[in-house]
């Protein structure tokens, strides 16, 4: 039986997609919509929600998740509820709505100006079958993290001190933390001072603290010491609040998944999985005392 704060949260992320989705349409072809949904009686907002739902629900399975929650307990919140299979059909047309209110919830979060910056490993199947793999070939790029050698992808990730998702994006396992251009682009918008790992020393760094973003990484085995600020000093060390959000993200909100059977699927799912993110109660939070 689903709680009164579960029926809460639930009617709470319905309204905040709804107003996104439309404002959306406001601004596409109602044609482009219809064709979209051909078939459905189900709303773009009503999918985006049960998407979301499934990753604050404590389930782990989808299907167990839709036909033993969705289907019995939240019927009434969803007369026009479908079958599973065509459920699953219908889930990458809610991809760029939950996308793109993933994006605009990253825009209404609190710049704190003091940031953190880190990578999540995303495997889509054990090593051992990788050449058995065929749903991401061409997609997917084995990559090495602190834990060893997978196949998958990573998620970029930007976390002000209050725990909140400032900045993500996905990209191939192979692709380092220091990539410029991953650099560039979720650090766009992002003004203030922003700890990472040994992992993130690059040489665009002047080129990121002339537009206001300054990446403070620590510094690797073979490299001289430098002469630092006391704040930077305790941002180094509080830099494991970004370990806690991946840690959240893997364990309440499920964004780890290797089950996947369709690319646009495994990408709805884990965008679902930020989206469902801020909708959690207590995250992990530090304190600043910002000066500049």
């Amino acid at each position: 039986m689903i709680t009164q704060d579960k029926a809460d949260k639930l009617i709470q992320i319905f309204v905040e997609i709804d107003d996104f989705c439309q404002m959306i349409n406001r601004h596409l072809l109602k044609e482009t919509v219809k064709k979209n949904l051909s078939g459905s009686i189900m709303t773009i907002s009503e999918i985006a929600t049960i998407l979301t739902f499934y990753h604050l629900s404590e389930y782990k399975n989808f299907q167990y998740y839709y036909t033993s929650m969705v289907e019995l307990e939240l019927r009434e919140d969803f007369p026009n509820l479908v079958s599973y299979k065509r459920f699953l059909s219908l889930i990458e047309v809610a991809f760029p709505y939950l996308f793109s209110f993933r994006q605009w919830q990253c825009s209404q979060n609190e710049y704190t100006r003091r940031y953190f910056i880190d990578s999540k490993r995303l495997p889509i199947c054990h090593n051992r079958r990788i050449k058995s793999n065929r749903v991401f070939k061409g997609l997917a790029r084995r990559g090495k993290s602190s834990t060893g050698w997978f196949y998958g992808f990573k998620a970029h990730l930007i976390v002000n001190n209050l725990g909140q998702i400032m900045q993500f994006a996905f990209t191939p396992a192979n692709i380092a933390d220091n990539n410029h251009d991953i650099l560039r682009q979720i650090s766009s918008g992002v003004v203030g001072r922003c700890y990472g790992d040994k992992g993130y020393v690059t040489t665009i760094l002047d080129e990121l603290w002339a537009k206001g973003f300054k990446l403070i990484a620590r510094l690797r085995d073979n490299m001289k010491n430098k002469l630092c600020e006391m704040q930077d000093r305790y941002g180094m060390a509080k830099r494991g609040l970004i370990e806690s959000v991946n840690d959240l993200l893997m364990t309440m909100c499920d964004l780890e998944h290797s089950r996947h059977r369709k690319p646009i699927n495994a990408f709805t799912h884990m965008t679902s999985a930020l989206v469902a993110y801020a909708y959690l109660d207590h995250k992990p939070t530090v304190k600043f005392h910002v000066n500049d």
